[in-house]
């Protein structure tokens, strides 16, 4: 029996890791994305677009060549975040261009494709997890240094595409502080150690709402669990997010790019040193 030497080309053991990398779509071959990173929960509305779209212009604001691929087909959002609702996706026989925003980030979502943004998607899973998987074969990505992946709520038919057809480095959690999400996030976790995909981190949104006025900090939703849901992951690192009107009205009028807030700095180091 052969003994796996770890490189695949030339490998002619038949082990796991084999089989796992075949699952693997190819990319555009005009592409090169170097680290995908999915953003991810059990559960929808906790703030999976308003992560992504932070941890993105984060990382082009450090001059890494940054994209966004928006998995959650059936209610995407990332283009009306950026600013780019109005804008469609041109293409050759080369693949599907994606919109660039104002800052040079990279975007694919399904609305780019559409000829009205508010015309519904009325398609069953595997068409929805297609779709995703084309968004990473027929788009001309060119050169990016990181890619994350805005992806829709649960562990269904699109996380488990992803997952098996995309690259991917790492996955950050996001919640909510009720107890009910910090159980739904614990489905996620689980979910990406099933696959072996490390969880990077957690972002617990809505957290606190810190006054104006005097600077105390408010538990509208009441204690946060996130830190016993890491604790029992292993996952170290934890960010929170506040309600803030600001980051709302952003992503409302499309200049997410123009946020000022530290709050996901350190994951966004932690994702860099990865990178590296």
């Amino acid at each position: 029996m052969s003994e796996c030497t770890h490189n695949c080309e030339t490998c002619g053991a038949n082990c796991s890791s084999r089989q796992a990398e075949s699952l693997l779509a190819k990319q555009n071959e005009l592409s090169d994305v170097k680290n995908v990173i999915a953003v991810v929960s059990g559960k929808g509305g906790v703030g999976k677009t308003l992560v992504t779209t932070l941890l993105s212009v984060n990382m082009r604001r450090r001059g890494y060549e940054t994209a966004v691929l928006d998995a959650d087909i059936t209610g995407p959002s990332i283009p009306r975040a950026f600013g780019t609702a109005k804008e469609r996706a041109d293409g050759s026989e080369a693949g599907i261009f994606p919109v660039v925003s104002k800052t040079g980030i990279k975007l694919m979502s399904l609305n780019y494709l559409l000829e009205n943004e508010s015309d519904p998607v009325v398609w069953r899973g595997p068409v929805i997890a297609g779709t995703v998987t084309q968004f990473w074969t027929d788009v001309v990505w060119g050169d990016v240094d990181f890619m994350f992946v805005d992806m829709p709520p649960g562990t269904g038919d699109v996380p488990l595409t992803v997952f098996q057809s995309l690259p991917i480095k790492g996955i950050v959690v996001v919640a909510s502080p009720q107890e009910l999400v910090s159980v739904i996030v614990e489905k996620a976790v689980k979910m990406a150690e099933l696959m072996n995909i490390p969880v990077l981190g957690l972002v617990e949104n809505m957290s606190y709402y810190q006054c104006p006025d005097c600077g105390n900090r408010h538990k509208i939703y009441g204690d946060s669990h996130i830190e016993q849901v890491a604790a029992s992951h292993g996952i170290d690192s934890v960010s929170s997010l506040p309600i803030d009107p600001k980051l709302a009205a952003s992503c409302d009028k499309g200049t997410i790019e123009l946020f000022d807030g530290d709050w996901l700095d350190k994951l966004t180091d932690l994702i860099e040193e990865i990178g590296k």
